[in-house]
């Protein structure tokens, strides 16, 4: 441990910044990066207030969401042997003042390679994970099963909201991809209907999904992780997905649909 001379007022302020909340000082490191909502043309109702503050009041809502540039570990995988893994360390944050529940699907897209992986659920990779990225178990990282188990906890007045933290793994990512974009929905209920896209005639549904992207340097000969990188910035667009809808929507109707953001369906 260093040790330094100070005055008074220095030693205060060395005090202070001991007493920091934890969660305050994570929110700070400079490995993660935070995304807050925003609104989009095709939401159902103001996301935001004129002067730019959540709305709390409106129908839609969308969660914070924070996250380290995605990394790749091997892993001893049962029935799979060794076994390469791409995973997304996160956070989900709650700035409303009720609870909501995160319900996430984390679909990483090559760009390059045109393949597409949902992430699954693999204890043994989840277990090495922890063991780099929280080896004490205080962050409780759950996986896309367990985050769902309750709701992401609603911020209290004058208080820093509480994160929860996850992982999204995806094995057998093609290990030449260089290109590629990780969709996150679930964080937002926001959704819309557009007229079927012939020949089809099922009505198109597009939820609020976060897209983030990133690249690679190297090719299967150089999977490390420090060369993957963040290229931003964050969006938030509307993304087609399967899903049932109640019979009473929040979305209108939309006539014509706007052309998806690529490489958004």
């Amino acid at each position: 441990m260093r040790v330094m001379k100070v005055g008074g007022g220095a030693i205060a302020s060395l005090i202070g910044g001991l007493l920091l909340p934890l969660s305050l000082a994570l929110a700070g490191n400079p490995n993660e990066r935070d995304v807050k909502p925003l609104p989009n043309v095709q939401d159902q109702d103001n996301l935001l207030t004129p002067d730019g503050k959540l709305n709390t009041a409106a129908k839609i809502w969308a969660l914070e969401f924070r996250f380290k540039d995605p990394r790749i570990i091997t892993v001893d995988i049962p029935g799979r042997g060794r076994t390469v893994c791409w995973y997304l360390w996160y956070q989900v944050i709650n700035p409303y003042p009720e609870p909501h529940t995160f319900i996430p699907d984390f679909e990483l897209v090559t760009l390059d390679r045109q393949t597409t992986h949902h992430d699954q659920v693999l204890p043994k990779a989840q277990e090495a994970i922890k063991q780099v990225e929280d080896p004490t178990g205080y962050l409780n990282i759950k996986n896309s099963v367990t985050v769902y188990a309750e709701p992401i906890p609603a911020a209290k007045p004058n208080a820093i909201p509480r994160p929860v933290t996850g992982v999204a793994i995806w094995p057998d990512v093609d290990p030449d991809a260089n290109r590629f974009s990780i969709f996150v929905s679930g964080l937002s209920n926001g959704y819309s209907i557009t007229d079927p896209v012939p020949p089809e005639t099922d009505p198109v549904v597009r939820k609020k999904t976060l897209q983030l992207n990133f690249k690679r340097i190297g090719d299967r000969y150089y999977m490390d992780s420090k060369a993957i990188r963040f290229v931003g910035p964050a969006e938030w667009i509307y993304r087609s997905s399967k899903v049932n809808l109640p019979a009473t929507t929040l979305a209108p109707k939309l006539t014509t649909s706007p052309a998806p953001t690529s490489p958004g369906k």
